[in-house]
Protein backbone atom coordinates (compact mmCIF):
# COMPACT_ATOMS: atom_id res chain seq x y z
CA UNK A 1 0.00 0.00 0.00
CA UNK A 2 1.12 3.56 -0.70
CA UNK A 3 1.94 5.72 2.15
CA UNK A 4 -0.53 8.87 2.19
CA UNK A 5 2.90 11.01 3.00
CA UNK A 6 4.19 9.56 -0.69
CA UNK A 7 2.85 12.56 -3.06
CA UNK A 8 5.28 11.05 -5.99
CA UNK A 9 5.17 8.09 -7.26
CA UNK A 10 7.94 6.13 -8.61
CA UNK A 11 7.66 3.05 -11.03
CA UNK A 12 10.60 2.02 -13.81
CA UNK A 13 9.81 -0.95 -16.61
CA UNK A 14 11.59 -1.08 -19.79
CA UNK A 15 13.72 1.89 -19.41
CA UNK A 16 11.01 3.98 -18.69
CA UNK A 17 10.57 6.06 -15.51
CA UNK A 18 7.76 7.52 -14.79
CA UNK A 19 7.18 10.00 -12.02
CA UNK A 20 3.41 10.09 -11.24
CA UNK A 21 2.19 13.20 -9.44
CA UNK A 22 0.01 11.74 -6.65
CA UNK A 23 -1.26 14.71 -4.32
CA UNK A 24 -5.35 14.30 -6.11
CA UNK A 25 -7.08 16.18 -2.58
CA UNK A 26 -5.41 19.10 -3.71
CA UNK A 27 -5.26 18.84 -7.40
CA UNK A 28 -1.60 17.83 -7.95
CA UNK A 29 -0.73 21.44 -5.83
CA UNK A 30 2.95 22.03 -6.23
CA UNK A 31 3.67 21.79 -2.19
CA UNK A 32 7.06 21.90 -1.21
CA UNK A 33 6.75 18.22 0.01
CA UNK A 34 5.70 17.25 -3.77
CA UNK A 35 8.46 19.63 -5.29
CA UNK A 36 10.65 18.12 -3.30
CA UNK A 37 9.62 14.47 -3.58
CA UNK A 38 9.63 15.37 -7.73
CA UNK A 39 13.29 16.23 -7.44
CA UNK A 40 14.22 13.55 -6.03
CA UNK A 41 12.67 11.20 -8.09
CA UNK A 42 14.14 13.15 -11.01
CA UNK A 43 17.87 12.86 -9.55
CA UNK A 44 17.56 9.41 -8.94
CA UNK A 45 16.17 8.16 -12.34
CA UNK A 46 19.16 10.61 -14.03
CA UNK A 47 21.74 8.57 -11.79
CA UNK A 48 20.02 5.06 -12.72
CA UNK A 49 21.92 3.93 -16.22
CA UNK A 50 18.49 1.64 -17.00
CA UNK A 51 16.89 4.48 -17.02
CA UNK A 52 16.61 6.28 -20.61
CA UNK A 53 13.16 8.22 -20.43
CA UNK A 54 10.93 9.91 -18.08
CA UNK A 55 6.98 10.33 -18.26
CA UNK A 56 5.55 12.95 -16.13
CA UNK A 57 2.01 11.94 -15.30
CA UNK A 58 -0.53 12.53 -12.97
CA UNK A 59 -3.14 10.53 -10.96
CA UNK A 60 -6.61 12.10 -10.53
CA UNK A 61 -8.51 14.13 -12.98
CA UNK A 62 -5.73 17.18 -12.73
CA UNK A 63 -2.54 17.33 -14.03
CA UNK A 64 -1.63 20.22 -11.49
CA UNK A 65 -3.86 23.10 -9.97
CA UNK A 66 -0.12 25.41 -9.69
CA UNK A 67 0.81 26.58 -6.80
CA UNK A 68 -0.61 25.31 -3.18
CA UNK A 69 -2.67 28.50 -2.24
CA UNK A 70 -3.65 26.72 1.47
CA UNK A 71 0.40 26.40 1.85
CA UNK A 72 0.77 29.68 0.43
CA UNK A 73 -1.32 31.38 2.86
CA UNK A 74 -0.12 29.64 5.50
CA UNK A 75 3.46 30.64 4.62
CA UNK A 76 3.22 34.48 4.69
CA UNK A 77 4.27 35.24 7.91
CA UNK A 78 7.29 33.37 7.38
CA UNK A 79 7.90 35.97 4.85
CA UNK A 80 8.65 33.13 2.05
CA UNK A 81 6.44 31.20 -0.43
CA UNK A 82 6.61 27.92 -1.73
CA UNK A 83 6.10 29.24 -5.15
CA UNK A 84 10.10 29.76 -4.57
CA UNK A 85 11.28 26.44 -5.12
CA UNK A 86 9.19 25.86 -8.44
CA UNK A 87 12.86 27.43 -10.24
CA UNK A 88 14.42 24.74 -9.11
CA UNK A 89 12.40 21.59 -10.17
CA UNK A 90 11.79 23.62 -13.60
CA UNK A 91 15.77 23.76 -13.98
CA UNK A 92 15.97 20.34 -12.74
CA UNK A 93 13.51 19.31 -15.30
CA UNK A 94 15.23 21.52 -18.01
CA UNK A 95 18.80 20.42 -17.17
CA UNK A 96 17.74 16.55 -17.79
CA UNK A 97 20.49 14.40 -20.00
CA UNK A 98 17.52 12.06 -20.16
CA UNK A 99 14.43 12.91 -22.60
CA UNK A 100 11.13 13.60 -20.39
CA UNK A 101 7.22 13.07 -21.96
CA UNK A 102 4.76 15.01 -19.78
CA UNK A 103 1.08 12.66 -20.06
CA UNK A 104 -1.55 15.07 -19.38
CA UNK A 105 -5.22 13.88 -19.35
CA UNK A 106 -6.62 16.74 -17.47
CA UNK A 107 -6.33 20.44 -16.65
CA UNK A 108 -3.42 22.20 -15.96
CA UNK A 109 -2.78 25.76 -14.50
CA UNK A 110 -0.21 28.09 -13.91
CA UNK A 111 2.86 26.32 -12.60
CA UNK A 112 1.72 23.08 -13.80
CA UNK A 113 2.36 24.64 -17.20
CA UNK A 114 5.68 25.34 -16.31
CA UNK A 115 6.20 21.62 -15.73
CA UNK A 116 4.63 21.06 -19.16
CA UNK A 117 6.73 23.71 -20.67
CA UNK A 118 10.10 22.19 -19.05
CA UNK A 119 9.52 18.77 -20.65
CA UNK A 120 10.65 17.84 -24.09
CA UNK A 121 7.91 16.51 -25.47
CA UNK A 122 3.98 16.76 -23.87
CA UNK A 123 0.85 14.95 -25.04
CA UNK A 124 -2.41 15.86 -24.12
CA UNK A 125 -6.04 14.57 -23.88
CA UNK A 126 -8.26 16.83 -26.46
CA UNK A 127 -10.34 17.85 -23.10
CA UNK A 128 -7.68 18.90 -21.02
CA UNK A 129 -7.74 22.65 -21.08
CA UNK A 130 -5.09 25.13 -19.15
CA UNK A 131 -4.78 28.85 -18.20
CA UNK A 132 -1.97 31.21 -17.17
CA UNK A 133 -4.56 32.24 -14.09
CA UNK A 134 -1.78 34.06 -12.18
CA UNK A 135 -2.81 37.60 -12.74
CA UNK A 136 -6.71 36.86 -12.16
CA UNK A 137 -4.88 36.23 -7.91
CA UNK A 138 -2.46 39.10 -8.41
CA UNK A 139 0.47 37.59 -8.82
CA UNK A 140 2.19 36.79 -12.38
CA UNK A 141 3.35 33.95 -14.48
CA UNK A 142 7.07 34.91 -13.58
CA UNK A 143 9.18 31.36 -12.62
CA UNK A 144 7.70 29.67 -15.63
CA UNK A 145 8.49 32.11 -17.92
CA UNK A 146 11.54 30.64 -18.17
CA UNK A 147 9.98 27.44 -19.72
CA UNK A 148 7.19 28.56 -20.66
CA UNK A 149 8.50 31.98 -23.25
CA UNK A 150 10.88 29.79 -25.29
CA UNK A 151 7.69 27.13 -26.47
CA UNK A 152 4.95 29.95 -27.03
CA UNK A 153 4.37 32.12 -30.46
CA UNK A 154 4.56 35.69 -28.89
CA UNK A 155 1.35 36.97 -29.74
CA UNK A 156 -0.25 33.79 -27.72
CA UNK A 157 1.72 34.43 -25.10
CA UNK A 158 0.91 37.99 -24.61
CA UNK A 159 -3.19 36.94 -24.81
CA UNK A 160 -2.85 33.64 -22.34
CA UNK A 161 -0.99 35.85 -20.02
CA UNK A 162 -2.58 38.71 -19.73
CA UNK A 163 -6.38 37.07 -20.31
CA UNK A 164 -5.69 34.07 -18.26
CA UNK A 165 -8.60 32.60 -20.21
CA UNK A 166 -8.30 29.06 -20.55
CA UNK A 167 -7.87 26.91 -23.95
CA UNK A 168 -8.01 22.92 -24.89
CA UNK A 169 -5.32 20.87 -25.73
CA UNK A 170 -6.31 21.81 -30.10
CA UNK A 171 -5.38 25.21 -28.95
CA UNK A 172 -1.85 24.42 -26.37
CA UNK A 173 -0.64 22.57 -30.13
CA UNK A 174 -1.51 25.32 -32.10
CA UNK A 175 0.36 27.83 -29.79
CA UNK A 176 3.41 25.66 -28.99
CA UNK A 177 2.73 24.55 -25.18
CA UNK A 178 2.35 20.97 -26.18
CA UNK A 179 3.56 18.53 -28.78
CA UNK A 180 0.47 16.80 -29.33
CA UNK A 181 -3.38 16.54 -28.24
CA UNK A 182 -5.56 13.06 -29.15
CA UNK A 183 -8.84 11.88 -27.58
CA UNK A 184 -8.22 10.82 -24.72
CA UNK A 185 -8.59 6.75 -25.11
CA UNK A 186 -5.00 7.27 -27.56
CA UNK A 187 -3.10 8.91 -25.29
CA UNK A 188 -1.63 6.29 -23.67
CA UNK A 189 -0.95 4.63 -26.84
CA UNK A 190 0.88 7.89 -28.00
CA UNK A 191 2.77 8.13 -24.76
CA UNK A 192 3.77 4.80 -25.61
CA UNK A 193 4.50 5.31 -28.86
CA UNK A 194 7.19 8.09 -28.02
CA UNK A 195 8.83 6.07 -25.26
CA UNK A 196 9.73 2.97 -27.27
CA UNK A 197 11.07 5.86 -30.34
CA UNK A 198 12.86 7.75 -27.68
CA UNK A 199 14.34 4.52 -25.71
CA UNK A 200 15.83 3.45 -28.85
CA UNK A 201 18.53 6.56 -29.23
CA UNK A 202 21.93 6.63 -27.83
CA UNK A 203 22.23 7.68 -24.14
CA UNK A 204 24.89 10.25 -25.35
CA UNK A 205 23.57 11.41 -28.69
CA UNK A 206 19.88 12.04 -26.63
CA UNK A 207 21.97 14.23 -23.91
CA UNK A 208 23.80 15.60 -26.75
CA UNK A 209 20.76 16.70 -29.20
CA UNK A 210 19.26 18.34 -25.39
CA UNK A 211 22.46 20.34 -25.33
CA UNK A 212 21.88 21.91 -28.86
CA UNK A 213 17.87 22.19 -28.39
CA UNK A 214 18.77 23.84 -25.09
CA UNK A 215 21.11 26.86 -26.51
CA UNK A 216 22.43 29.19 -25.19
CA UNK A 217 23.11 27.03 -22.40
CA UNK A 218 21.72 25.84 -18.79
CA UNK A 219 23.53 28.35 -16.60
CA UNK A 220 22.01 31.67 -18.17
CA UNK A 221 18.55 29.37 -17.96
CA UNK A 222 19.82 29.04 -13.90
CA UNK A 223 20.27 32.67 -13.37
CA UNK A 224 17.34 33.85 -15.52
CA UNK A 225 15.26 31.14 -13.12
CA UNK A 226 16.82 33.07 -9.98
CA UNK A 227 15.70 36.54 -10.92
CA UNK A 228 12.26 35.40 -11.86
CA UNK A 229 11.87 33.41 -9.16
CA UNK A 230 12.60 36.69 -6.59
CA UNK A 231 10.22 38.59 -8.83
CA UNK A 232 7.42 35.76 -8.36
CA UNK A 233 8.20 35.64 -4.31
CA UNK A 234 7.81 39.67 -4.28
CA UNK A 235 4.42 39.12 -6.27
CA UNK A 236 3.39 36.84 -3.93
CA UNK A 237 4.20 38.58 -0.68
CA UNK A 238 2.40 42.05 -2.18
CA UNK A 239 -0.74 43.36 -1.42
CA UNK A 240 -2.32 42.46 -4.64
CA UNK A 241 -1.16 38.63 -4.28
CA UNK A 242 -2.11 37.68 -0.31
CA UNK A 243 -5.51 39.37 -1.04
CA UNK A 244 -5.47 37.58 -4.38
CA UNK A 245 -4.62 34.08 -2.11
CA UNK A 246 -6.95 35.05 0.10
CA UNK A 247 -9.69 35.90 -2.41
CA UNK A 248 -9.02 32.12 -3.92
CA UNK A 249 -9.13 30.27 -0.87
CA UNK A 250 -12.44 31.65 0.46
CA UNK A 251 -13.87 31.92 -3.06
CA UNK A 252 -14.70 35.17 -3.47
CA UNK A 253 -13.57 37.87 -5.96
CA UNK A 254 -10.72 39.66 -5.22
CA UNK A 255 -11.02 43.47 -4.55
CA UNK A 256 -10.22 44.77 -8.02
CA UNK A 257 -13.24 42.76 -9.31
CA UNK A 258 -15.49 43.51 -6.37
CA UNK A 259 -15.12 47.01 -6.84
CA UNK A 260 -16.25 46.47 -10.75
CA UNK A 261 -18.93 44.29 -9.88
CA UNK A 262 -20.52 46.69 -7.44
CA UNK A 263 -20.11 49.77 -10.07
CA UNK A 264 -22.17 47.48 -12.79
CA UNK A 265 -24.78 47.26 -10.23
CA UNK A 266 -24.87 50.84 -9.10
CA UNK A 267 -25.40 51.47 -13.30
CA UNK A 268 -27.75 48.54 -13.62
CA UNK A 269 -29.97 50.36 -10.86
Amino acid sequence: MTSPDVLVRVATARGVTTLTLDSPHNRNALSTALMTQLLAGLTDAVADDAVRVIVLDHSGPVFCSGADLKETAAAYASGTVPAGMLGDVLAALWECPKPILARVAGPARAGGLGLIAAADLAVCADEATFAFTEVRIGVIPAVISATVLPRLHPRAAAELYLTGNTFDGRRAVEVGLVTASVPAQELDDVVRGYCDSLVRGAPGALAGAKDLLRRPGTAELRGDLARLSALSTGYFLSDEGREGVMAFREKRSPRWVAVLDAERGDQAG
